[in-house]
């Protein structure tokens, strides 16, 4: 019987983390899902994976807090051998974040700097803290937008963000391919969640304006975006590595 696979999911409590999740589940790999604040919302999503017969866990992770990462590398660590007898992860998604709209002449300073340390230091330094945990020949998926590619008013700072996560995963791969380690970026496009309040999901004339600009002519749903992951990180893909796919169903071709 072959080794369970196991991926550590940041912000895997909702959206597009939590829907990730169980599509992993659902190709037989294990979950350690991370939330911020939400424990219940992430106890739904591992019942959800335990009831697939998957194994999950729910981890607390601010990674906006970089001083967190070696306490909860411990805590990972300790879960690991605990639930699974393994000191390893086969895969990282650096998928938490959030969103904040505010034109250039209108951002504050204070706003950007918490994008910046949930976007881009979380997921670089996380990334370098769990090195250890992660085993030779897996893989990192780190989480874009479609934004880094196209631009829309008010998104400057977000898309800034993105841009530099989808540079950091270049160097990524080339970096970890001695250990056989791929990294690639995943860059969504408008997706139907509660993301930045649920705009696209709730506000109609947002979610028009996205379906107009769309080839498939609608906006994105998690289910759209959470086989893309478990994809990318299969064995299929085991020759695509320093790529940014983005999974936008054609926003503004």
């Amino acid at each position: 019987m072959s080794e369970p696979k196991i991926a550590l999911i940041t912000g895997g409590s909702r959206g597009l983390g939590a829907n990730a999740a169980l599509a992993l589940a659902e190709r037989g790999v294990d979950s350690i899902v991370t939330y911020r604040n939400n424990r219940s919302a992430a106890d739904v999503i591992v019942d959800k994976i335990r009831a697939l017969g998957g194994k999950a866990l729910a981890l607390q992770l601010d990674t906006g807090d970089s001083s967190s990462f070696s306490d909860f590398s411990r805590s990972l660590q300790t879960a690991l051998t605990e639930h699974w007898q393994t000191q390893a992860i086969n895969y990282l998604v650096n998928n938490a974040g959030h969103g904040h709209s505010a034109l250039i002449g209108e951002m504050r300073e204070d706003d950007f700097d918490e994008l910046y340390r949930v976007h881009v230091k979380g997921p670089y330094f996380l990334s370098q803290t769990l090195l250890p945990v992660i085993a030779d020949g897996g893989a990192v998926l780190n989480i874009s937008s479609g934004l880094a590619r196209f631009s829309l008013p008010g998104s400057s700072a977000y898309a800034c963000m993105k841009g530099a996560v989808e540079v950091m995963s270049r160097y990524q791969a080339k970096e970890l391919a001695l250990r056989g380690i791929r990294v690639n970026t995943l860059a969504p496009g408008a997706i139907a969640t509660d993301f930045a309040g649920g705009t696209v999901r709730d506000n109609p004339d947002a979610n028009g304006f996205v379906a107009s600009v769309t080839a498939l002519a609608r906006a994105g749903e998690a289910d759209d975006i959470g086989p893309v992951i478990a994809s990318l990180l299969s064995d299929d893909n085991h020759w695509i590595t320093g790529q940014r796919i983005e999974a936008s169903g054609g926003m503004f071709l």
